[in-house]
């Protein structure tokens, strides 16, 4: 493939820094090869004294790649790898750092997990949602450290300044004791390294004398300090990336970095990647409009090589249900037209959003693959309160049961009157004895139970919405958690929903553990089918993918942008990643928004 002009300047700029600002489908991985040859072959560079870093293991196993197909055996030297491998390389090497000290995702939870349990606090005790806050509880870490900040001035707005506090010192307290380190903490290691010992960060200087850095609207902070003193004194630093592409903000990737960079370097060189080989004009043109309306962004324009093609379709659907056949309606029918597909993508916000849609594919057998697990829905905690109600007014007494559900709402039940294997309503009064108002409660619950206990699912579900307060509970736990309480609205509706089909609570039972074993059996489909389906995944997940045809659903607002969003700051991350998702579709690009849901389309 010949280069275009921009390209050309790209591959042929000798040293000193370049900022390479590379848009969507601009061919930025062909650039970066066809640069490395061109400084071996043309500029005389040792192969061994470049490092290209990326920021995943699949991304730099693909450059890798393309660098070997242009130079053969002259490419192995170079050194390709992530952000974590490269810094791993040269902690092991001054260290003697090896696996053995690294912490694994699930042995960071469990630490996580020991700290809160260390400080009594409360955010994890809810075991349906546990799993979420663990994800978000090693964000919040992880920025603390991917930005530098002092954790002794640091305020947590999503948990709060001093219980986090609080509990990120006792999880590095923990962390210290068995001698292990996570990932931020490998970067950091090596920041300091570099800062305290000259003659070590000379070494690493002199070794690679010329750095490359794909993706670099993604990094961090910590990341640019290192990178930064790694490329002096030379400041042979070639960095490819596109600030309207910055979609990792909650990993501490900042855009501005990127904006920063010409301040940093004021002599600099700037090129522009903007001819889009991937996209149909009005693909490009209409992404455009819309990250036009950022304001933390450079200016450019994007042209595009392909022609005009089809307009973008957007489309009104009633309700998920509806938008969920809609799709499956236009993947079969552009399949019979001839497009495979594994060229058809599915797009959301949330794993939340593809549910139904997984559902309605798997109901019509249509092959697809996942990346990211898909979340089941009966066991996010009011899943799980559903069936433990259900459970109950079937007669069962395990203790599990009682407990999920004795204070939701709130009953005063305490778990010392649930000490046995086995719980029964009498069991409870003989503990409450002495109090009558507790006595009612309890009787009350019994008389719940029988109450449901003939229902049909949907109306048992109604039952325990309305005349035991369950609704007024979702709304009251989304205050103390700080959350919307139309995201838990959603869920309970889509289960009671899911429920008008079966006309007992033993039939919903086997839908439910139908459901799980479907679950399953997608799972190992999707890593069996190499592909060879409808892909379906999160908007963050597509990065660096491309599709004929992409769906984006759930285009209303509280999914996109997500209902967390407040800031100006996190409404243009919001567009970027709006942005990222438009510009997967090569011809066609379908977008689907819900009339009645919650959000505005």
């Amino acid at each position: 493939m010949s280069l275009n002009h921009a390209q050309a300047e790209a591959v042929a700029h000798k040293e000193g820094p370049c900022m390479v600002l590379a848009g969507p489908g601009s061919g930025k991985t062909l650039t970066i090869a066809k640069r490395i040859e061109y400084l071996i072959r043309k500029y005389k560079v040792r192969p061994e004294e470049i490092l290209v870093i990326t920021f995943t293991k699949y991304a730099a196993k693909e450059m890798k790649e393309r660098t070997r197909r242009l130079l053969g055996e002259e490419a192995q030297p170079v050194t390709f790898g992530t952000f974590h491998g490269i810094y791993y390389g040269i902690l092991k090497w001054a260290y003697s750092l090896n696996q053995a000290n690294l912490l694994t995702e699930e042995e960071k939870y469990g630490l996580i997990r020991q700290a809160a349990a260390k400080i009594e606090w409360e955010e994890l005790e809810d075991a349906g949602e546990e799993k979420d806050n663990l994800q978000e509880l090693a964000i919040e870490i992880g920025n603390v450290k991917n930005n530098c900040l002092d954790i002794k001035t640091f305020e947590s707005i999503r948990f709060g300044a001093g219980p986090f506090r609080e509990l990120y010192q006792a999880y590095e307290e923990a962390k210290q004791r068995l001698r292990k380190l996570d990932f931020e903490d490998m970067l950091l290691m090596c920041r300091d390294l570099f800062l305290k010992r000259r003659d070590i960060l000379e070494k690493w200087q002199q070794k690679f004398r010329y750095i490359l850095v794909d993706e670099f609207q993604d990094v961090n902070q910590a990341q640019y300090d290192v990178i930064r003193m790694l490329a002096a004194p030379e400041d042979n630093l070639f960095i490819v990336g596109d600030d309207d592409q910055s979609i990792y903000g909650f990993r501490g990737a900042k855009p501005g970095i990127m904006m920063e960079f010409a301040n940093d370097y004021p002599n600099a060189r700037q090129i522009l990647l903007n001819v889009n080989y991937r996209s149909s004009a009005h693909i490009v043109n209409g992404a455009l409009r819309v990250i036009g309306h950022n304001k933390t962004r450079f200016d450019k324009e994007i042209a595009a090589k392909q022609k005009a093609g089809e307009t973008i379709h957007v489309q009104e659907v009633k309700d998920p249900v509806e938008e969920s056949r809609y799709v499956l309606e236009r993947i079969q029918e552009y399949q019979s037209q001839g497009i495979p597909y594994s060229q058809m993508a599915v797009l959301y916000r949330t794993s939340l959003d593809a549910r139904m849609l997984s559902e309605t594919l798997m109901e019509y057998q249509v092959p697809f693959t996942m990346k990211e697990r898909l979340n089941n829905i009966y066991e996010h905690f009011i899943g799980t309160d559903i069936s433990s109600y259900f459970h109950l007014a079937k007669g069962e007494q395990e203790r599990k049961y009682f407990l999920q559900i004795a204070n939701r709402p709130n009953r005063y039940i305490g778990r010392d009157s649930m000490s046995e294997s086995k719980v029964t309503y009498e069991t409870l009064r003989n503990f409450y004895c002495d109090k009558a108002w507790m006595q009612n409660r309890i009787d009350q619950l019994e008389w719940d139970m029988k109450m449901i206990c003939n229902k049909t699912p949907y109306a048992a579900i109604q039952y325990i919405r309305k005349s035991m307060g369950y609704d007024e509970y979702l709304r009251e736990y989304a205050v103390y958690r700080q959350m919307q309480p139309e995201e838990l609205m959603a869920v309970l509706e889509e289960i009671q929903q899911n429920s008008k089909e079966y006309q007992s609570i033993d039939e919903w039972f086997e839908h439910v553990e139908r459901y799980k074993e479907m679950l399953t059996e997608q799972a190992r489909k999707s890593r069996s089918q190499g592909g060879e389906g409808v892909a379906l995944m999160t908007m963050h997940g597509v990065k660096g993918l491309e599709y004929d045809t992409v769906f984006i659903i759930q285009g209303n607002e509280g999914s996109i942008p997500y209902k967390k969003a407040k800031s100006p700051d996190d409404i243009e991350e919001e567009r970027r990643l709006f942005y990222v998702a438009m510009t997967r579709a090569k011809r066609k690009l379908i977008i689907s928004y819900v009339k009645e849901k919650t959000g505005k389309a």
